[in-house]
């Protein structure tokens, strides 16, 4: 069975996006995956490059009325978010006959077979996954949130139509980067899924969604080339706060995260080499493409940085002791 994957990004994240595909490709035979592209830039791009099992979108195929309302109102960042479950709708209507979507983030990178996540939904019809915060980091779940939109898994049945359309109603009805009245971006509409909606399923396994900001909950062991999480195979991390400037200069915070450096070694480094390959290809291929960069930080930005963490640290810690 072919399993429907989408996702959407812009020029400057071509690279991650690139990366996100050729993982799951790598792991997995049967996909499709739909790409949303938010600029002509990244939608010529791809074009030019022919990949197997991508089918593009523009972006003006699936704005309606609604959608371009709101979007005058947000910042590009709040317009991708109140877009995601839009396309999923989208693709579910312009393909009656898939069986289910699934959305995935772009910043995503697969180390094994998308088979579990499947398996574990089963009969139900939606299937979400917790931020898993570590015990130093569950603050954040106030402001972020319980569950990851990172990866959403939505059945082309009743339950999971009635629960997309509630979605993109509600990210079209509010969808900005700040916490107000138990609201932020997409996330936090998912807090009551599991109560508001019947056939949701909430992913155990430790390897889907394992990320920065839990990595340390957990111990991670290598055979060969998997990667265990305790017992569960690494099915894919999310690389979020992962910065690139430029072949081999790259930022991952990852040290504000509490990440031990041999687990960083561990899932980092299969990433980093993608990621080197892809520049080394494009830089040969296509020369032309000057995108997909972020901004460079100053020093001086990255130490306010670095300091405000520890700074958190040392208050949390302190706070347990008493």
């Amino acid at each position: 069975m072919v399993n429907n994957f989408c996702t959407l990004f812009d020029k400057n994240y071509i690279y991650r996006g690139l990366a996100m595909y050729f993982s799951l490709k790598k792991h997995s035979s049967d996909f499709k995956l739909w790409i949303l592209c938010m600029d002509d830039a990244v939608y010529d791009q791809l074009k030019i490059m022919k990949l197997e099992n991508i089918e593009l979108v523009k972006l003006e195929e699936m704005e309606d009325e609604e959608l371009m309302l709101v979007k005058k109102d947000r910042t590009v960042s709040e317009y991708c978010w109140t877009i995601s479950s839009s396309l999923s709708l989208y693709i579910l209507k312009i393909n009656p006959h898939f069986s289910s979507i699934t959305y995935i983030d772009s910043d995503l990178f697969f180390y094994s077979s998308t088979k579990v996540i499947f398996d574990e939904l089963g009969s139900d019809s939606i299937l979400i996954v917790r931020h898993n915060y570590s015990k130093e980091l569950a603050y954040l779940e106030r402001r972020s949130g319980i569950y990851n939109v990172c990866m959403v898994v939505i059945k082309n049945d009743e339950r999971g139509v009635a629960c997309l359309k509630w979605w993109r109603e509600r990210c079209i009805e509010w969808c900005y980067s700040r916490l107000e009245e138990g609201k932020f971006g997409d996330q936090m509409y998912l807090n009551d899924w599991p109560l508001r909606f019947k056939g949701v399923k909430v992913s155990k396994n430790k390897g889907v969604n394992l990320a920065p900001w839990n990595l340390n909950k957990y111990n991670l062991v290598q055979k060969g080339e998997q990667i265990f999480v305790d017992e569960d195979k690494l099915v894919f991390y999310h690389f979020h706060s992962f910065k690139m400037f430029g072949y081999k200069k790259f930022l991952n915070y990852q040290n504000f995260y509490l990440i031990k450096p041999q687990d960083e070694i561990k899932v980092y480094a299969p990433y980093t080499k993608m990621i080197n390959s892809l520049i080394l290809d494009f830089n040969l291929n296509y020369p032309d493409y000057k995108n997909g960069f972020d901004k460079e930080v100053s020093i001086k930005n990255s130490i306010k940085y670095w300091f405000k963490r520890k700074l958190f640290f040392i208050f949390y810690f302190k706070s347990l002791l008493h």
